[in-house]
């Protein structure tokens, strides 16, 4: 327990930037999804997506699950009460959401993005609703 505000402080700051990640890659795609945009454009896409993604993104992601671990081991212990399990499942969801950013990520750095801005404006909202969850079940754990 000695460590624990160090940790959480630590975890926050890695969910924050995690979800800015969730948050602003995807609105990247949907301008990089453009079938007008120009060579040089497309090229600073790549770039920008590509150092968003593994500069910010992965080790965001990789902090706040080791920390999350962390909190949930030797605070919370091996219990498994219902907001945690709705937690729980939520932040799984967005793991699979990342891998599917970083497949949208690969398939515009080989120039084979085959769907439109409407479909990046849709998955933009994902974390956004998983996020609301995550906070709401969190928060009601003391109720």
């Amino acid at each position: 327990m000695e460590y624990y505000l160090t940790v959480k402080s630590i975890h926050m700051v890695a969910i924050v930037s995690w979800f800015a990640g969730l948050f602003y890659l995807p609105r990247l795609f949907v301008y990089h999804s453009d079938k007008n945009i120009e060579l040089t454009t497309s090229k600073t896409f790549k770039i920008m997506e590509y150092k968003l993604h593994y500069y910010i993104m992965y080790p965001a992601m990789i902090v706040a699950l080791l920390t999350g671990l962390y909190l949930k081991i030797f605070v919370i212990g091996w219990s498994f009460p219902l907001w945690f399990s709705i937690k729980f499942h939520c932040v799984v969801l967005l793991v699979l959401y990342h891998f599917l950013l970083t497949k949208h990520l690969n398939d515009f750095k080989k120039n084979k993005n085959k769907f439109s801005e409407k479909y990046f404006r849709f998955i933009n909202e994902v974390p956004t609703v998983l996020l609301i969850i995550i906070v709401a079940s969190a928060y009601h754990k003391y109720y």
